[in-house]
């Protein structure tokens, strides 16, 4: 969340200037672009949570809810799951271990694989998922602190980095942000 009063200068600016001040000047634009990333992250997620406090969802509960939601048959296998929301299957089965301790999802055999299962959502889920959405949708989304051309320009650059990273083949999944 932005202090409530902003500081009179932008701190990652006066870093950058001192970086390049201290003869950094050839790693000063990264350090700041990477500092403004993690800044900008903080901020994002301040007001997300803030949002989701009502219900009790964190961000990563509130995804795998909202996967599930999307699949077609409202359940996924949890290496999918993992997969889809590019996290650890560690991670997948401690946030699958918390919906199902409040009953928004449950874990069903998988009908083909023995050694599957499947995360379900239940019907308490999908509409914890869609109150939670409307209001993501309302205090968050709908604002995300710049104007659509800019938030397209900002999508498609961080597009460019996340592909350059490695995060998805962009040759196979074209990016539009229409």
């Amino acid at each position: 969340m932005p202090p409530s009063h902003p500081l009179r200068l932008d701190p990652i600016a006066e870093a950058h200037r001192q970086w390049t001040a201290h003869g950094w000047d050839e790693v000063a634009d990264g350090m700041a672009a990477v500092t403004s990333l993690v800044r900008a992250q903080q901020i994002v997620m301040a007001r997300v949570d803030e949002a989701l406090r009502p219900s009790g969802l964190t961000f990563s509960r509130y995804e795998l809810l909202m996967l599930l939601n999307f699949s077609k048959s409202g359940a996924l296998p949890m290496a999918v799951a993992s997969a889809r929301l590019q996290v650890h299957p560690t991670s997948v089965t401690n946030t699958v271990d918390r919906l199902e301790a409040a009953e928004l999802v449950r874990r069903v055999p998988h009908p083909s694989d023995r050694r599957a299962t499947l995360i379900e959502i239940t019907d308490t889920g999908r509409e914890l998922a869609a109150t939670t959405t409307e209001q993501l949708n309302a205090r968050v989304f709908a604002n995300p602190g710049l104007p659509p051309a800019r938030l397209r320009l900002l999508l498609d650059l961080l597009a460019e980095f996340r592909a350059g990273a490695g995060d998805f083949d962009s040759g196979e999944s074209p990016t539009h942000w229409a």
